[in-house]
Order: C-alpha cells, then sequence, then structure tokens
C-alpha cells in the first residue's frame, strides 16, 4: 500500500468516524457533519494524500454533494476579498523578482554593512525585511530570492555542506530561516497563510484585522527580534569565520554585473512604496487593502512589467486561490452553524471553572498554540486547525478580542523555526544540508521561546500603549 494510499484511508476514516457518532447536545447535524468534513480536510493538509488545494476542492465539493452546505456557500471562499489581496501580493512578488529589484536590494545591503559574518547576518535579515511586505510567499522570498545569495556567498568561502559547513553556511542558513519566520509574522502580505488568520478572525469573533493595525502591532516586537536574532545565534551557532572582506566585492561583483536599474526596477520600486504607503494609510483614504493590491498588479501590466503570461503562470497564486477559498468557505460556514461558539462556551467554561484568569490563561493557550506545531508541517493547516478555535476560547475567557487575533496571528509564524519541517522555506534551507536535524530542532526551539517572549513581554508592553489592551 502507498504512502499517499494509506494516508487516504485515514482521511476518510476521520471523516466517517466524526459523522456517524450522534450529534453532541447543542449542535444541529449540520454542524456536526460540517465539522466533520473539516476535520478530515485539516487532516488531508497534514498527511497530504493529494496537493493541499486538490484537498480542500473536494472538501467543499462534498459538502455540496452531501447537501451540508448549499452550492453558493461552499464556493463563496472564492470570491472573497482577502483571497484576491494574496493574489496581487503573489504577483506584486512576480515582480519583485522578474525585474531583479529583489535581488539588487539585497546585494546593496551586503556592500554596505557586510563587513563580517555578524553584520552579513544583519544584511540577509535586513533584506528579508525590507522585501516581506511584498512577497506573501515566504518560500519565494527565502527560495527565491535569499537561498541563492547566502549559497554563493558560503561556496566563495569555501563552506560547503559536510566538513566545511560551520565555517559560514550553517550559520547563514539558520539566520535566513529564522529572519523569515519574524517577517512573516510582521505584516500581513508576508506570508500566505496571514490573510486566512485575518479571515477567520473577522468571522469567528467578528473583529476585522488591517493591513495597518496589522503592521502597527508588530513592528516593536518584530523590529525586537530581528535585532536581536542574528546575535543570538552568532553566540549560540558561530561561524568559523568571523570576518568577510570578500563580501562586499561580491556583491559590488554582483551590482556590477546587474549594472544601472532597469525602467522595470524602477516601476516596481514606485509601485512598491506606493503599495506600502496606501496599505498603511487605510483607514485614512478608505481604500481597500484588496484594491490597493489590484492595483499594483495593474500598474505593472499597463507598464508591461508583468505580461498577462507572468499572471498565468503564477501557480502559487492559483493554488493559494484553490485551497485558501476552500477553507475560508468552511470555516465561515462552521462559525455560522454555531459549532466554534459552542467549542468556545465549553473550554471557555472550564477555564473559567477553575477560576483562571485571561491574564494568565491567554498565555497558557498560547504556549499551547505555538508548540503544537511540532505535530504540523504546514502552517496552514495549524492555522486552520486551531485558530479559530484557540482565539475564541481566549475571548470566552475574557481577552479582548483584537489583541487575541493578532496575537495568534503572529505566533502562527513565529512557531514554524521549531522544525525542519515547520515552513515553506524549510525544505530549501534544510535541504542544504549546512544544518544538522539535531542542531536545527536545538537552535529552533531556542529562538522561537526568546521569540515568543519577546512579543508576550516586550509585545504586550507596546500592546497595552497602542490600546489593544
Amino acid at each position: 500500500m502507498s504512502k499517499q494510499l494509506r494516508a487516504g484511508l485515514i482521511v476518510l476514516f476521520i471523516g466517517c468516524i466524526i459523522w456517524f457518532i450522534p450529534v453532541p447536545a447543542g449542535l444541529t447535524p449540520q454542524a456536526w457533519h460540517l465539522f466533520a468534513i473539516f476535520a478530515s480536510t485539516v487532516a488531508a493538509l497534514i498527511l497530504q494524500p493529494l496537493p493541499i488545494g486538490a484537498s480542500a476542492f473536494i472538501a467543499i465539493t462534498f459538502s455540496a454533494l452531501s447537501g451540508t452546505l448549499k452550492v453558493d456557500d461552499a464556493i463563496a471562499g472564492y470570491g472573497n476579498s482577502t483571497i484576491w489581496l494574496i493574489i496581487c501580493a503573489f504577483l506584486f512578488a512576480r515582480g519583485f523578482i522578474k525585474s531583479g529589484l529583489g535581488q539588487r536590494i539585497a546585494f546593496v545591503i551586503i556592500n554596505y554593512i557586510g563587513k563580517s559574518s555578524l553584520t552579513l547576518g544583519y544584511a540577509i535579515t535586513l533584506s528579508d525585511f525590507i522585501i516581506s511586505p511584498a512577497t506573501p510567499s515566504s518560500t519565494a522570498r527565502a527560495g527565491g530570492i535569499i537561498y541563492p545569495i547566502i549559497q554563493s556567498l558560503a561556496l566563495a568561502l569555501d563552506s560547503k555542506p559536510g566538513p566545511t559547513a560551520r565555517r559560514f553556511g550553517a550559520y547563514i542558513m539558520q539566520i535566513e530561516y529564522h529572519a523569515n519566520a519574524i517577517t512573516c509574522a510582521m505584516f500581513m502580505t508576508a506570508m500566505a497563510g496571514n490573510p486566512l488568520a485575518a479571515e477567520l478572525a473577522a468571522k469567528t469573533i467578528g473583529i476585522e484585522v488591517s493591513w495597518g493595525s496589522w503592521a502597527l502591532a508588530a513592528i516593536v516586537p518584530g523590529l525586537i527580534s530581528l535585532l536581536l536574532m542574528p546575535y543570538l545565534l552568532y553566540k549560540l551557532f558561530p561561524p568559523e569565520i568571523k570576518e568577510m572582506p570578500h563580501a562586499k566585492e561580491m556583491a559590488q561583483k554582483e551590482l556590477r554585473r546587474l549594472g544601472n536599474m532597469s525602467l522595470s526596477e524602477k516601476i516596481v520600486s514606485v509601485v512598491f512604496i506606493g503599495a506600502l504607503i496606501l496599505w498603511a494609510t487605510g483607514s485614512i483614504t478608505n481604500i481597500n487593502a484588496t484594491v490597493v493590491g489590484m492595483l499594483a498588479v495593474c500598474v505593472m501590466l499597463l507598464t508591461k512589467v508583468l505580461t498577462w503570461q507572468d499572471v498565468l503562470n503564477e501557480k502559487g497564486a492559483w493554488d493559494t486561490m484553490f485551497w485558501m477559498g476552500s477553507l475560508i468557505a468552511l470555516a465561515t460556514a462552521l462559525a455560522k452553524t454555531g459549532f466554534i461558539a459552542w467549542l468556545a462556551a465549553m473550554a471557555g467554561g472550564a477555564i473559567q471553572g477553575a477560576g483562571i484568569s485571561w491574564y494568565l490563561a491567554f498565555p497558557l493557550l498560547i504556549i499551547a498554540y505555538v508548540y503544537s506545531h511540532y505535530a504540523f508541517a504546514s502552517v496552514t493547516a495549524h492555522i486552520s486547525a486551531m485558530y479559530a478555535a484557540f482565539l475564541a476560547i481566549s475571548v470566552v475567557v475574557g481577552t479582548p478580542p483584537l489583541l487575541a487575533a493578532l496575537t495568534f496571528a503572529a505566533m502562527s509564524n513565529l512557531m514554524i523555526p521549531l522544525t525542519h519541517y515547520g515552513g515553506g522555506a524549510a525544505p530549501i534551507l534544510y535541504g542544504a544540508d549546512y544544518v544538522s536535524m539535531s542542531d536545527w530542532w536545538r537552535l529552533g526551539f531556542i529562538i522561537t521561546t526568546v521569540n515568543v517572549m519577546i512579543w508576550l513581554v516586550i509585545g504586550g508592553a507596546w500592546w497595552k500603549f497602542i490600546g489593544l489592551w
């Protein structure tokens, strides 16, 4: 029996068992059957008997075929504005990569501050930070833009997988993996699952998380994490080469190869700055974040930075539309049937019955949410399975809703580095074979724990200052 067939049978078994269990008191048959479909879908995202887009599409097809959902409700997620924001952001990222602007930004930063292994770590971190708002695929950001640069640097220093890995390559691979996770947490458009979390917050507790509110809440703890992480890794996992006299030369060589900024790069630069301004001032201009993304794509099409064929070939965007649209439809329906409220009331009642205040219950829920990521090979699956439930429980026990929504959304990214399979960038950076699994897990646990403390303590103080609680 193949691995995929075994996984498919497990998914079907989970769905059938839940479907035929007697409906719990307080729920309708529709709510319980929808939960059975949702649970089996999440199992499919984890076990992956099929690509996640295919699994999600099959789930909503079955929900309509079985009469659990009306067909209009089953496909409603595909017309969701959040879906189209992330599609536009994928296309935005394509403009970054195609024009060469992403590489240019990275090499310019390396040229100015890449004088040692430590400062080069900060250069890579800063590069990821600058381009993160416009690259919703963390895999594309880490693998398509940053990885070729850091791999070239490692090879130039004669640091290869094996005996020479610790000269430099192992250190810089870890830098990018952790930097990528932190920047994912800082902007709604920096990771494909972030808009899903925002949409789940709206459907579950009625709280709208805007691009600006997310960025404002994340900027202080995020910058502190980015400032501390390279130094901490430098001490915990030091490279053998400390000084980097050739990094500047390499960056200058690559910049000479790139030549002067092309017209396409200039256009993408202007569009990028304009989009950031419009996203950040959405509460003033009343221009929807999705409309800003659509406008950015239109400008790049009109100026021929992107062709329509580029749009059609952006498989990541259309794959995301299928799985995210399906999950949003299922999650929305679950909330409407009262399942999430029922689950939150049960769990919240148990916590309140134990006499635990939200000041203690909320951090405990965060810790449980973060470290349960060891059981997940997909951030999307983790958000789909646990975000709405943990968010609802937190609100029931008294946590301010917007605080809970933003904190769980950030933690959905900060937990990525726990394992060598925790996020989309992992197969690329771990697969480079510079870092052993034991070092990867050890460093992942330490850095993730430090980041969680930073975001809960320093971030908590910042969130108090800006009025989230």
